[in-house]
């Protein structure tokens, strides 16, 4: 469904007043930019005096650029689920689908602070933040690792053969030959680790989905790629060189080293990091992360989902063929 924005202006206006228990009013709604799968948009619930800085994410269901991921509902189901655990996400708000004649999506906390990665690696602003990241990702990363199933939405169980499987099945549905995946799948198919409990896995814990502060990082955002499954997958996403941005001289997100994430994830509780399994995962979201961006630019092409940034993607996936050399000859 999409809505005019005096309309979503009216329908989020009426949404949060029944939640707050007032008349309030809804300002500077605005889009924001980014978010290939998923609109956002900021704005401010006036109550009496006070105001709430709030965002309201909407899924695009109608878009075929979005193949990936859990519904807006279970999301923040499971947002809401970490933050009452202590994790730092967003104090989830609202959760509609459909009744509230805005679509399906939801209502969260907005945080001040940065969210992109170009100034949070470059800004002097944010030197300390950088110093501290790499163990705040590893103790947070134990946090979300922790959560016990029963206080959680029911989520797929995604192990190591099942997910090269999906994927599989993903790069060979866009007819595309690229012997660099080819490559990277036998790779794979030769590495699988272990069998270990499964744990929540974030999905997409990265820097770019953290909202950050001199301080270090106050947020974790984007839970739709959130699974049961091998824990050390995390701490291999956070290290994909895409999520670098070009700082490759720091494999933590462009701010860290492997070894002072490993040892804060262990300090925190974790049980002892194998860099072998971290560098399959590695390996794997590299991958991963090159098929999403085939599929998406492939959306733009063939007129699936006309949009400039679904192309501008297009060119990512090379990107992630240079990455899966380096790390597997």
């Amino acid at each position: 469904m999409v809505l005019a924005p005096g309309q979503l202006q009216a329908n989020l206006a009426a949404a949060v007043s029944r939640h707050l228990g007032c008349s309030a009013a809804v300002v500077d709604l605005h889009r924001l930019a980014g978010g290939a799968v998923a609109e956002t948009w900021g704005f401010d619930a006036l109550c009496g005096d006070k105001r709430y800085p709030l965002i309201l994410r909407l899924a695009r269901k109608e878009d075929p650029a979005n193949p990936l991921g859990i519904d807006k509902v279970t999301e923040a189901q499971l947002q809401r689920a970490a933050n009452q655990s202590g994790v730092p996400a967003p104090k989830v708000w609202l959760i509609f689908d459909q009744v509230e004649g805005i679509g399906t999506g939801y209502v969260m906390e907005r945080i001040a602070g940065e969210s992109l990665p170009s100034r949070i690696l470059r800004d002097e602003q944010y030197a300390e933040a950088r110093r501290r990241m790499t163990r705040q990702c590893g103790r947070i990363l134990f946090q979300i690792h922790s959560l016990a199933q029963d206080r959680l939405p029911p989520l797929e169980d995604l192990p190591p053969p099942l997910q090269i499987q999906r994927y599989r099945a993903k790069y060979d549905s866009s007819g595309e030959n690229r012997p660099v995946f080819e490559l990277a799948f036998r790779w794979l198919d030769k590495r699988l680790p272990p069998t270990r409990a499964p744990t929540l896995v974030h999905g997409d814990f990265r820097n770019g989905n953290f909202i950050v502060g001199p301080e270090g990082i106050r947020a974790v955002l984007d839970w739709e790629l959130a699974h049961w499954g091998d824990p050390m997958e995390d701490l291999g996403w956070l290290c994909v060189n895409s999520w670098r941005f070009g700082r490759i001289a720091k494999p933590v997100g462009g701010f860290g080293e492997r070894a002072e994430l490993f040892a804060a994830y262990e300090a925190a509780g974790g049980g002892p990091v194998d860099p072998q399994i971290v560098r399959f995962w590695e390996v794997f979201g590299s991958l991963k992360w090159g098929i999403i961006c085939l599929e998406q630019v492939l959306a733009h092409l063939t007129g699936a989902a006309r949009s400039v940034e679904l192309a501008a993607i297009g060119r990512r996936v090379s990107e992630t063929e240079i990455d899966l050399l380096n790390l597997i000859t």
